[in-house]
């Protein structure tokens, strides 16, 4: 592995952070992590003015081709940025799922006049896109699914609901998956297409989590008619589709969140246990020194993506290794500063809780975590099958039609 910036990856590193220090203050490590969620009209229009400037800035898209306004960069410049970018107090990121995964798709199945018209205003944040797979029968079996589409004339006809849509409710357009089929194999039956959010036939109603935010949402189709212009991919192809999908939120989910190791020190050190610091405490290091450990094979998962991607080769199943541990440490770690706060665990208030109330927040989302962009057990299945080479689960549902499936009528 080599962990250093060529000099031609330094450069790009010294002209972003000149950028970013001309724009934001940098974060300071005790001021708190944005709430996931928590995202008002206030700070989606902070949002697009941020992508805005960065797109003329030449750091919006930076793989994309210069022809859709992208910079015509490396992969190993956009991970530079995001590192660079993630030091710095720019607003919250509503343009992940459809810079990351959406808009990728799009372009993989889109027309070319499609792609003229929606590319660059999605780019430089002009419009916001989500995701409409997961459904409320289907859980993680995403090809579970029954909202259906039937073709009348050149429209088809959607009727079903979806869930756990993140930024549904401030979005303009929507990727969505559909059954077309119910006849065929589960798999074989899909049909994907591009939506308007604000179309008659589509409701969105927000969900109220229990950490106070609304950022998931249910989103219900009634008769809602797509032009068959719209379709992505070619009709029971939608798998197909759905999986290049999936594999772009492979990349795009899963950065560390706070609060991080050196966060729990820093409590650590401020609140006392036995009446001496907590960070004195034997047990107490013991578990720090366990997350130490853990996020120094993080550190050197992400090195071997970070090398990979330098050397322009395409990284294995280090990402979904790397999100595995990292959602399950973070839940761990909010857990245990709760822990050491002890009465003062219960006050959810930024401004008088100790750090910001960054663990009393964590606790209640980080749940989210290890279910958003693949479960854990997801996640597990497909490192025991395409790293260490163990059989496939059984799949008693193999080469059944779908409306042969126990509830799979619909």
């Amino acid at each position: 592995m080599d962990f250093d910036d060529t000099p031609e990856e330094a450069a790009f590193r010294a002209e972003a952070r000149a950028f970013l220090n001309a724009s934001f203050p940098r974060k300071q490590r005790s001021g708190g992590a944005h709430r996931y969620g928590d995202t008002d009209a206030a700070e989606i229009a902070r949002a697009k003015a941020w992508q805005a400037k960065k797109a003329d800035a030449g750091f919006a898209g930076i793989t994309w081709p210069k022809e859709w306004g992208g910079r015509g960069g490396t992969p190993m410049q956009q991970i530079i940025w995001n590192q660079e970018e993630a030091e710095y107090e720019v607003p919250h990121n509503v343009f992940l799922i459809g810079l990351g995964m959406c808009i990728p798709t799009m372009i993989a199945y889109a027309r070319p006049e499609q792609l003229q018209r929606y590319v660059r205003p999605a780019l430089r944040g002009e419009e916001i896109w989500c995701q409409l797979f997961s459904e409320p029968a289907g859980g993680s079996d995403v090809a579970g699914l029954r909202t259906r589409a039937e073709k009348r004339g050149d429209a088809w006809v959607i009727n079903g609901q979806k869930i756990w849509t993140s930024g549904a409710h401030y979005s303009d357009y929507g990727l969505l998956l559909t059954r077309s089929d119910p006849t065929v194999q589960k798999h074989a039956g899909l049909t994907a297409f591009f939506i308007d959010m604000h179309a008659p036939g589509v409701e969105v109603r927000p969900i109220h989590q229990m950490s106070g935010a609304s950022n998931f949402n249910e989103v219900f189709f009634t008769d809602l008619r797509v032009p068959d212009a719209q379709r992505l991919g070619a009709p029971g192809a939608g798998w197909k589709v759905a999986i290049t999908t999936l594999m772009n939120e492979r990349l795009a989910v899963g950065e560390i969140r706070r609060p991080d190791l050196q966060d729990l020190i820093e409590l650590a050190r401020s609140v006392e246990l036995d009446g001496r610091p907590a960070i004195a405490d034997p047990s107490v290091r013991e578990r720090i020194a366990d997350w130490h450990a853990k996020s120094q094979g993080l550190t050197y998962t992400r090195f071997r993506i970070l090398t990979a991607l330098s050397r322009g080769a395409t990284p294995g199943p280090e990402n979904s290794i790397a999100k595995v541990v990292n959602a399950a440490k973070l839940q761990e770690i909010a857990s245990f500063g709760m822990d050491l706060l002890g009465m003062a665990g219960g006050v959810m208030d930024p401004e008088l809780a100790p750090m910001h109330a960054m663990f009393q927040d964590a606790l209640l989302s980080s749940p989210s975590h290890r279910i958003a962009g693949g479960t854990d057990e997801i996640l597990r299945n497909i490192i025991a099958e395409r790293v260490l080479g163990l059989p496939g689960d059984v799949r008693v549902d193999k080469d059944v039609a779908f409306n042969q499936l126990p509830g799979g009528s619909r």
